[in-house]
Parts: structure tokens; sequence; C-alpha cells
């Protein structure tokens, strides 16, 4: 999947793009015509830059039952001729969990959108799942023909349907279909899941990877077998020496962080670094000297994992290096630094945000560093990143600084929030949200009586109505 083509923030397609609270509100005083339009096309051209972990189905569903939206622009989506040439879940998964969440609304032309997708469409896994969540028994029941339909009656087929079975998100269709009264379908489910049992077992006795009496060099080895096969293992690797290393292995250990092959240096600088060894950060400082892009990675994701006051008071001199080693050590002082590191970490997510844009990774650790701080003067440049990133995780991270930092959060951004496609921004606007605009009152009961509404939210609204809580 290529990264999506993100709008200005200024512009409604660009506000409904990030999941911000303020493109509901817009499009909601937006022509119907122009506001459709731009949902249409975030639905169907997921914004997200990791769908896996940022929200926007139900920021989108609740935008179409508000606006009535139809689903035609959906249903030409899912059964574009495109569907059976980009199997991509990707393509398809944000459209079908939107789907989801309207037929838990109560939208029926939504459920059978998603009955007819779980039938003929290639994502039907996806379509499956959801309506293993919302559909009834009566509907599940007569997907059972079409989905085996899918796996051919031959070895083959059969090893496939197995691992359909075995890997599902939701086993509720397929328990059903094991006791369905039609013996076709019911001994084949039943066999798939028997298969799926017996091969789960069957890698839970023959494992791969370290062994027990193990030692020091058979784990460095086994963690450049790893960098041959392109899969880094220096992690487990290095949990592994835990386990296997005595005192007496530390030299070795030592110059395999020094100048040993990429897997065991990187393995050797983790370890090194969990331990808090004396010399671990020379040798993290040499390894990015000398070292290759993975070796380095390694060194500078071992340096911010140290706890010590030497690796601290190490990153108040490093801080003002201009490489990854630099710019972790602000990470560190945002993690666990204190206050007279405040401007330190100031400088380091100015620098950020003008040398990499409001969407830069490394601004995760530094605006939460930033609030933890309680750097006030930092605001200005939380506010930029609140509106420009397309990550709506890194927004609500911006979000929960300004609490802790812009007296005009409450009346400001936290209203935006209550709207926002991340739970978590919006149980923080429902914690701080100021109620004297009317639109905030309205909005916590309406929370606070949606089904769909994740139960941490709804804690929070009820916090602000309870006999305890300001008059709202």
């Amino acid at each position: 999947m290529f990264d999506p083509v993100i709008a200005p923030s200024g512009t409604l397609l660009g506000l409904l793009q990030r999941g911000r609270g303020d493109g509901t509100l817009h499009a909601l005083t937006a022509p119907r015509a122009e506001a459709l339009a731009a949902l249409n096309h975030c639905v169907l051209h997921d914004p997200r830059h990791d769908w896996q972990v940022e929200n926007r189905s139900l920021y989108y569903a609740r935008l179409y039952l508000d606006l009535n939206g139809e689903l035609d622009a959906i249903e030409a989506h899912l059964f574009d001729p495109e569907d059976v040439l980009d199997s991509d879940e990707s393509r398809t998964g944000l459209a079908l969990a939107v789907l989801g969440h309207l037929a838990s609304y109560g939208r029926l032309d939504a459920l059978e959108l998603l009955r007819r997708y779980a039938a003929h469409g290639v994502n039907w896994a996806w379509a499956l799942d959801e309506l293993a969540l919302r559909d009834d028994d009566a509907g599940l029941r007569a997907l059972a023909a079409p989905v085996l339909a899918r796996f051919p009656r031959d070895p083959e087929g059969d090893a496939e349907l197995a691992v359909a079975v075995r890997d599902a998100f939701e086993p509720r269709p397929w328990r059903l279909w094991a006791d369905d009264p039609r013996e076709s379908i019911a001994s084949r489910v039943r066999a798939a899941q028997e298969t799926g049992c017996f091969d789960r077992w069957q890698r839970q006795m023959s494992p791969t990877g370290p062994r027990p009496g193990w030692s020091v060099r058979a784990v460095f080895e086994w963690a450049d077998q790893g960098v041959e096969r392109g899969a880094a293992l220096h992690v487990p690797a290095a949990r592994c020496l835990t386990a296997v290393a005595g005192p007496e292995d530390r030299p070795e250990i030592v110059e395999a962080a020094r100048s040993g092959d990429e897997g065991a240096r990187c393995t050797a600088l983790r370890y090194l670094a969990d331990g808090n060894d004396p010399d671990a950060l020379d040798l993290i400082e040499g390894a990015v000297a000398t070292g290759s892009a993975p070796v380095v990675e390694a060194a500078v994701a071992a340096f911010e994992r140290m706890r010590s006051l030497a690796a601290v008071g190490t990153a108040r001199r490093w801080v003002h290096r201009p490489d990854a080693l630099g710019a972790a050590a602000g990470r560190v002082l945002a993690c666990r630094g204190g206050a007279r590191d405040r401007d330190l970490v100031l400088a380091a997510l100015r620098e950020a945000v003008r040398g990499e844009g409001p969407d830069a990774q490394t601004l995760w650790t530094l605006v939460d560093g930033t609030g933890r701080l309680g750097i006030a003067c930092a605001a200005p440049v939380l506010r930029h990143i609140y509106r420009e990133t397309a990550s709506s995780h890194l927004r609500g991270r911006a979000a929960r600084a300004l609490a802790a930092t812009d007296p005009s959060f409450a009346a400001g951004f936290a209203i935006e929030c209550l709207w926002d496609c991340e739970e978590t921004t919006r149980e923080l606007a429902a914690r701080h949200a100021e109620t004297g605009d009317n639109r905030v009152v309205e909005r916590l009961r309406r929370l606070a009586a949606d089904p769909a509404e994740e139960d941490e939210v709804q804690t929070a609204v009820r916090s602000r109505f309870g006999p305890d809580a300001p008059a709202v």
C-alpha cells in the first residue's frame, strides 16, 4: 500500500482524513453533497499511515449516520473488478469496518452489503469477522455454503480451509457451521478444526530457535543466521543471553558488542544496555560511529532503553549531537529527565518539527515528555503538531500534552476532541472540556448513551455527571 496523500489541514477533506473532531463539525455545516464526497473519499482511500493502529471506522460510521449517507459508493468500491486484482486487506478493510459499525447501529443496508461481500468478495474473511459480531445465527448459517465453496474439495483446498478456520479472528461462524444440520457442511468444518488444532500442537512441539543448554556463542550464531535470512533476531537473542550468560562470559559479549558480526553485535549491545553494564555507553557510541545501519539502529534503541542515572547524564552531553544518537538523547531526557532538562527537550521538539515535519516518529516521545515536564512555552509547537499531523495517535498525545501545559486547552481543542476518531482522545476531552459551550453538554450526553462508545470514554463522561462533579 502506498502512503496516502493527505490534503491540507484547513480543508474539509484534510480534517476528515486526519480524523479530527473539527472534521465532523465542519462536515455537518457544509453542503451535504460536499461532505458526503469527502467522507466517501476517506473511506474508499484509507488515509491512515498505519491502518492496524489508528482508528477511523467508528468516526466515519457516525458521520454517515449524521448525514444519512447512502452506501452506493462503498458498494461500488467493494464490488469493483479491482477487488479481484488487488486482494490487499488495506483496499477494503476500512470500508468493511465502517459497514460493521453501521450494522451495529441498525443500518440494514450495511448488514446486507456485508453479507454479499462475505459471500462473493476477495476480502471475505474480514467481512465475516464483522458479521460474527453483529449478525444473527440465521444470517451466518446462510453464508456457510458460499464460504466453503471457496475451498475446493481436494487436499489443497482442505488445507487452505484448515488455515482459514485456525486463523479466524472471530470463531463464532465456524462454531455455528460445525453444528450445522447439513452434514456436508458440519463434517467439513469439524475436520478443518481438527486439522488446525493438530497443526498448532505440532508447532508447539517443534519450536525453532534457542534450546536449553545453548552457549553464548550459539546465541550469537543464531542471531547472525537471522540476519542472513532477513530476520532481526537480536531482541529475543538478548533475552536468551540473559538466561545463558554468566560473569565469565562478559569479555566475549563485550568483544561482540565492539566488533562482532551484525547479529551478534546488535544482540550484545542490547544485552549490555539492559544490564546497565559500565561499558555499555562507550560501546553504543562506538557502534553509532562504526556500525552498519542496522547496528546503529540497534545501538540507538538500546540506549533509549537504559534507565540509569549515568544514561541520563550522558544524554545531556549527547543531546547536541547532529546524529541519531543526539536525537535519541533528546528522547531519553523527555522520558527520564528532570526540570533542569526542559530547555533541552523543548529544543529537541522544535528541531524535530523543523527538520522532519509534524509526522516525525521522534515526536511521539518528545511530545509525551513535554507534557510530563510541564513545558508551558511549548504550547505553540504542540498546537502546530495537533493541527498538522496526519497521525491520530500523535494528535492524541499532543492533546494530552496541551492539557498539561496550555490553560486554554479546556475551552479550545478539548471541545473539538469530543468528536475525535481516537477513543483515548475523546476520553481526555470528556474529562477536560469546559461546558460553557452548549455543544459540549449535548455531546457528552450523546456519548453516554451511545452503545458503540468505549467504556473508558463513558466512564469519563459519567464523572462529569456524577453527584460530586461540577454542574454540567
